[in-house]
This record gives structure tokens, sequence and C-alpha cells, in this order.
């Protein structure tokens, strides 16, 4: 199975489970993306959802499931808890792997227990997650999942990311590895894909006219203008791109119109699609309003997405104090997204046409590093100097020893660190070495994921 590539022939993964255990959470975590809504209420989830997703130098089809709801539960409909069942069921039949998740926090239930029975008469492999594992908290429920007949547990925490390179190691005897495509000089074959967004009335259609040179998206001067997240194909210094010009997001508590809420959902929707996002402010505010929580939380939901950002000021022939203006924004981004560091600022004016170049310019660069491949020889050397310069903690009178690192992934970039007490790695070190990587190899503005695994160097006999 390992090295097969092609879609059809991906060996589909199904995550299995009680209602409100994490499956959707994990399936988020795995996918590098927020597909599945979450929710702590039980049967949040219920249609199968699949994507097919490359996690950790792995490629599989991924399913997540409905929760399998215990007959003697009354929170839902007879006739609703039976569709889900099927749905589960359905689902269990066509996986090639089975991942029975159980919550670390709550324990087994009796009803795990029947699942796990019936996950073993399907006589597939599978394996039971121990979720919510963070801290001591999931002790007793690997105690319990110990119990349940399928393997030893592998603890997990699909939230906070905890034991994904443990998930891996037990995953790559059974699905295929992750085909490596290098990046090229060359024009590429596929279009950018390419969203504007920001919040109402800071220009984004206008940008998107003066890209196109024609008035193709309406514009004016109050907000909400803009309904739908219109796609449009455009070429830049030959280069195809899908231009997609999406409608303003304001702050929840200010959405309360059904109409503005499906066109907020819809814009969501773009950035899960989109490969690089301007996203676009009004530099002619007050310094006080330049940057809003709904800004930040925006850049947040683009970094966490993987998607490469880079930042419009619009309205830059409005602005008196420019120097402080961009000092002032180039900390508050720097502060509050760490993991993206030297996100790139552009000052614009949309309906000037000015400095429009340089902003297309900057995102040609963010997307040749979002794509960027780097050679394994180069990583290790530099792993060497950074563990050198800094040595990794003392955990238990025992330092961490860093062996062997290796890119698992680009779009973006993904590295897999071979080391000892991989679970143990604290949070503050990995994000010296994400730091450390980011100056090294000149990778500014987008963000770069790294695990850890404990296993021996698979490149030495």
């Amino acid at each position: 199975m390992p090295g097969n590539n092609t879609e059809n022939d991906l060996t589909t993964v199904a995550i299995v489970g009680r209602p409100n255990v994490g499956k959707s959470t994990l399936f988020n975590r795995l996918a590098g993306r927020r597909l599945a809504l979450v929710h702590d209420q039980p049967g949040v989830t219920r249609d199968r959802r699949e994507a097919v997703v490359e996690f950790l130098g792995l490629k599989f089809r991924l399913v997540d499931t409905p929760g399998l709801i215990d007959e003697d539960t009354k929170t839902l409909s007879v006739t609703l808890a039976s569709a889900m069942r099927e749905q589960s069921l359905m689902a269990i039949q066509n996986a090639g792997v089975l991942l029975l998740v159980v919550d670390g926090q709550e324990g087994c239930t009796p009803y795990d227990y029947e699942l796990a029975n019936l996950l073993r008469r399907h006589k597939k492999p599978t394996f039971v997650l121990v979720n919510k594992s963070e801290g001591k908290n999931g002790l007793q429920g690997w105690a319990d999942a110990a119990t349940l007949g399928l393997g030893e547990p592998v603890p997990i925490s699909a939230e906070h990311g905890l034991g994904m390179a443990d998930l891996q190691q037990i995953l790559e005897s059974y699905v295929s590895e992750t085909s490596v495509e290098e990046w090229t000089e060359e024009k590429p074959d596929k279009p950018l894909r390419l969203a504007i967004m920001g919040r109402p009335n800071v220009g984004k259609s206008t940008l998107v006219n003066s890209f196109i040179g024609e008035n193709r998206q309406l514009t004016a001067d109050i907000p909400g203008v803009t309904r739908d997240a219109i796609t449009l194909n455009w070429h830049y210094q030959d280069r195809a791109i899908e231009l997609v010009d999406t409608a303003g997001i304001r702050r929840q508590s200010r959405v309360d119109q059904s109409v503005e809420r499906l066109a907020v959902m819809d814009a969501e929707r773009t950035l899960r699609f989109a490969e690089v996002v301007v996203l676009v402010i009004d530099g002619s505010v007050p310094l006080d309003q330049l940057i809003e929580k709904q800004d930040l939380t925006l850049a947040s939901q683009i970094i966490e997405e993987g998607r490469g950002l880079v930042l419009a000021i619009n309205k830059w022939d409005r602005v008196k104090n420019k120097n402080s203006l961009l000092v002032h924004l180039q900390h508050q981004l720097d502060r509050h997204f760490a993991q993206a560091r030297g996100i790139p600022c552009i000052p614009i004016s949309a309906l000037n046409q000015k400095n429009l170049s340089t902003l297309m310019d900057q995102v040609l660069k963010i997307e040749q590093s979002w794509n960027r491949r780097f050679k394994t020889p180069d990583l290790n050397r530099w792993l060497r100097e950074a563990t050198e310069s800094h040595s990794p903690p003392a955990i238990a009178g025992r330092r961490i020893r860093l062996k062997y690192i290796l890119q698992t992934k680009s779009r973006p970039p993904t590295f897999l660190v071979f080391c000892t007490k991989a679970d143990e790695v604290p949070e503050s070190y990995r994000r010296y070495l994400l730091n450390s990587l980011r100056d090294t190899f000149d990778i500014p503005g987008i963000p770069l994921r790294m695990s850890f695994r404990a296993s021996k160097n698979p490149y030495t006999s």
C-alpha cells in the first residue's frame, strides 16, 4: 500500500466512537484545517464527512462519522439516531483502517465495550485512541481502554495535537506515503487561489476591480455590498490566478441578518480552499482602530488553516503618520502571531491603483515559500547548530535528545523531528526551533508546523 498515491486507491481511515469524544476535533487535526463543525453538544455531526489528507508524510482518505449512539440515549429522535448509526456502519464497512476514539477523562462506558466488540467482528486493523489525555487526566481512560481487547491504546489530545506522531507511526504500515512535489521556478500548472478578505467597507471589491482593470464588482461607501464569494480568473505576469472577492466579516455579535450570516459562512468556506489570502485593512482610521479584534481573529483563522497571509493597508493616500502606522502594525502582528512571524504589510491605494504590483509580487513570494521543500541534509545541519546554540531542556534529570529532522510536506512546510521524550518537548522550545528555522532559511510570514516523534533515525541501520 505505501507509495500508491492515486486518490481512487487510497486507504480509507474511519474515525468512530460514541458522541462527544472528540472525533470531529481529531478529523480537523489530521486534515490540517477546520472542515468539521465542533461543539460540546453531542450529536452535532450527523453525516459522514470525507477528506483526502496529508498527515506527517502519509496520504489517505479520512472519514469522520456520526457518533454511534446507545439505543438507550434519549437526546435524539429514534429516526435520527437510527440514520446516524447507519451512516457510521456504512463508513466502518468501507474503511480499511478503524480508529476507535474514547474519552480519556470520562473513561470507557459499557457502550464503548459494545463498540469494541462490533469493530472486532469486522476483522479490520483497529486502533484505540484515548482522547483528551493532556496532563494526568487521561490515565484512568487509558487504563480502561487497555481492557477493550484491541491492543495497546494510544493517548492523544486532538485539541492540543499531542500524540500525533504516535498515531502516524501506527498508520504508516497501512496507508500511502506522500509523494514529494518539488517547487520549481517554472510557471505552475494550476492557478493560484487568492482570496481577498477583511472587514466590511475596507476596499476589497475596489481592489479586485483594480487588479482586473474593470468595474467587475459592485462597490459603494456602505458596508455589506458584497454578499457572495465571487471567483474571477485573472493573470498576473503570466501567472494564472483564481481571484476570490468575499463578503466583509464583522464580529459575530453584529451579524444579525440571516443573509449576512450566509455571506460570512461563504467567506469562511472560501478561506478553507484558498492558498494565499490578502487581508485588507483600512489605513485611514485612527491608530487605535487600525487593527481590531475581528482582524486579529480573521488573521488567526488564516494561519490556523495553514494559508499564506499578506496584509494590505488600503487607503494609504489618506494616512498622515505613515512610519508610526507601519511600526505599530508590525508590532501588533509579531506579538499576536509569533507562529507566522514576519507577515508582510504592503501599503496600497486600491482606488488609485497604487503599489498593487508590489502587493502581488509579495503574494507570489509567499506562495513560493508556502510550497517550498528543503533538503534533508540542510535541515539536519541546521538542527545541530540550533541545539548547540540552545540545548534542549532536561526532563526528570535526563536531557531531551533531538536526533533527526525531515520535512513531511509543504503547503505549508511541515517538519517531523525524531527525538527522545517526544511528548515532553516544551512548547517554548518548539517555538525556539521554529523561529530559528524561519530565520535560517528566510521563510517569514507563513505558518510552519513541527511535530516530534520518539523513534530511532530511519535513515541509519
